[in-house]
């Protein structure tokens, strides 16, 4: 008996989902309406605000993809979420950060509010108030970066680390109290567009609608870079750093399609004339149960000292902390000490995200109340007790996993020189391998259903 290929066999069955959903009527509506949506998200992306200077906008932000600066790093980031809407200031400038910061807060107040955490055992009505919630402090959050980005516009201090300032090139150059509310109001409402649009992709389109539009500004950003890298460092730099790309996204797929089963038996009830359970099932657990949620947590702490400063540090006379925080914190120029607290940031937040997310008490609990058991263990507190010992040991390989997808991308790309032409690469390739296997898997349940639902007729 020959051995399969799994790359083939992955490529292949990617490749026939495909084509049955190309010839699904239904799901060629879908693909075809999530295609529009993403299109119109691509659009607001490269749409500039209304009273901006678009040719000094388009010189200044040229000179910022080669600015060394702290605050440029932190934009990095930002520019990722957004699609390079950012640095240009598109209509969708704010991008897609408020609500994943929105998303996240939420997330964590339902495990501190109890009023939050009894919202979401009420079911789909507690979702939808949930929800709900997440859309307000999205818009607010999207109020307070918009207008970050607005005065920093205004005052000149968008690109720092250039020769762009308010005087030579004004990126606002009639900033009247009408242009700057006009701006505010724009970049406010885009945010509230792309929250729409997820939403609309995830209920009439194909996916998770804002997995789908943060895979879509990725992407985009990930071609603009390697762009980048051929313009500035040629044809040899180019494949190495096409080479490292490869071997990360072949790593991530074979881990992020890895997962640990546990079996999980019913027993059988008898209610009235009818017989229940009596099957066999399992838990998923993946090794990466935590996303990338951890990645954006340790880099975002870690940009927390180079913003500040930028902010507050004078740059012409700068003090103690300001040259050590410039020589051991920065992506620019990263030491041992970097790696080492970016690792351990990664783990630690690793551990605290998926002890919040996944509780192996609730669902010992829901088992047994359902008359499930996982074979050899006693249902209740030692299953619980189980599950704990099994995610933990999972999720120190997942965390360890995703420490080394973080930083094997920076130490690869830096010691052949382009560590800064390729900002948060291991982040954004996480971000691209699991959106596109998520919504793979997605396409392909439909698939499969609808090929049931033509055979029962």
């Amino acid at each position: 008996m020959s051995a399969r290929n799994p790359r083939r066999t992955l490529a292949t069955r990617v490749t026939r989902t495909f084509l049955q959903a190309v010839t699904t009527a239904d799901l060629r509506k879908k693909l075809l309406f999530s295609l529009g949506l993403i299109v119109l998200f691509r659009f607001g992306a490269n749409l500039p605000v209304p009273g901006i200077s678009e040719p000094n906008v388009r010189y200044c932000s040229g000179l910022a993809d080669t600015s060394s600066s702290p605050l440029a790093e932190v934009y990095a980031m930002l520019n990722v979420l957004s699609g390079n809407a950012l640095l240009h200031l598109a209509v969708f400038a704010s991008g897609i950060a408020p609500y994943i910061t929105a998303s996240i807060v939420v997330q964590l107040l339902t495990q501190v509010i109890p009023r939050l955490e009894k919202l979401k055992q009420e079911g789909q009505a507690g979702t939808a108030k949930i929800t709900q919630y997440t859309r307000y402090l999205t818009v607010g959050l999207a109020v307070l970066q918009s207008t970050t980005y607005v005065e920093l516009a205004r005052s000149g201090n968008l690109f720092p680390g250039t020769a762009c300032s308010a005087v030579n090139h004004p990126l606002v150059p009639h900033a009247t109290v009408f242009t700057l509310a006009t701006m505010l109001v724009t970049m406010v409402s885009g945010t509230a567009v792309i929250m729409w649009m997820g939403e609309l992709i995830t209920d009439r389109g194909v996916g998770n609608g804002m997995s789908v539009l943060i895979f879509t500004s990725t992407i985009s950003v990930i071609f603009g870079q390697m762009e980048q890298i051929y313009l500035t460092k040629g044809r040899v730099y180019t494949l190495l750093a096409v080479m490292v790309v490869v071997v990360v996204i072949a790593f991530v797929v074979f881990i992020e399609r890895a997962q640990r089963r546990i079996p999980v038996q019913y027993t059988r009830r008898i209610v009235g004339r009818r017989m229940y359970g009596g099957t066999s099932t399992y838990i998923p657990v993946k090794v990466n149960q935590a996303g990338v949620v951890p990645v954006i947590f340790a880099a975002s702490f870690l940009y927390v000292p180079q913003l500040g400063t930028a902010l507050f540090a004078s740059q012409a006379h700068p003090h103690a902390w300001v040259r050590w925080v410039d020589s051991n914190l920065s992506y620019a120029s990263p030491s041992r000490l970097y790696f080492a607290l970016y690792f351990a940031l990664i783990v630690g937040f690793t551990f605290f995200y998926v002890s919040i997310t996944f509780n192996p008490a609730e669902i010992a609990d829901n088992m047994r109340k359902y008359g499930g058991f996982v074979p050899g263990i006693r249902p209740g507190r030692p299953t619980a007790d189980y599950l704990g010992y099994v995610l933990g040991r999972l999720t120190a390989a997942g965390s360890v996993y995703l420490g080394a997808l973080a930083l094997f991308p920076m130490i690869a790309l830096h010691l052949i020189g382009m560590g800064q032409q390729l900002l948060v690469g291991g982040t954004s390739l996480l971000i691209m391998v699991g959106v596109g296997l998520d919504t793979v898997k997605q396409i392909e349940s439909q698939v499969q259903q609808h090929n049931y639902e033509g055979f029962l007729r």
